[in-house]
């Protein structure tokens, strides 16, 4: 019990963090003029995430880990902190361009087009995995491929109107 509710803690405080990383990182990119696409979505990225998040904590705080998913999900933090890092202020859980920027095109950004989706994708099918929790990896997994499949499309149209190559 003890280890499911550490992992549950450091997944909410993570999140926490990221939350905040990204307010300062809207403000600084709204003051370079960006501009945001397709908000509509992000409503229903919240929810999803946080129902995900919920539905760990409720069903998984008192689960046995199983250690070879709890592995693959601190391997999948690696490539969180990558595209963190690579990304920096550009970063945050919104989409936002700034007219006349160049596409990041370092880091993993060399190999995939949107690689945090899919560290995200891997987490929300994984982590849940880690408490033996099946049906809420399935759930979730699927819901957030269909989020993506809707936000990647906003994105890369966003992205083609107003970034240069």
């Amino acid at each position: 019990m003890v280890p499911a509710l550490l992992l549950l803690v450091f997944v909410t405080l993570q999140r926490l963090a990221e939350l905040a990383w990204n307010r300062g990182n809207e403000a600084r990119l709204r003051a370079a003029g960006a501009v945001e696409a397709g908000g509509a979505h992000y409503p229903v990225m919240v929810a999803l995430h946080g129902g995900w998040l919920a539905a760990l904590w409720v069903f998984g705080w008192d689960r046995q880990l199983i250690w070879g998913w709890v592995a693959a999900y601190v391997m999948l933090q690696f490539g969180r902190a990558w595209v963190l890092a690579t990304l920096g202020r550009r970063w945050t859980t919104r989409v936002f361009v700034v007219p006349g920027e160049t596409l990041v095109r370092r880091g993993p950004y060399r190999f995939v087009s949107h690689p945090n989706y899919v560290v995200v994708a891997l987490e929300i099918f994984v982590l849940p995995l880690a408490f033996g929790l099946r049906g809420v990896a399935l759930a979730f997994g699927v819901a957030n491929l269909a989020l993506l499949a809707w936000r990647i499309r906003v994105e890369n149209q966003a992205l083609s109107a107003a970034v240069r190559t």
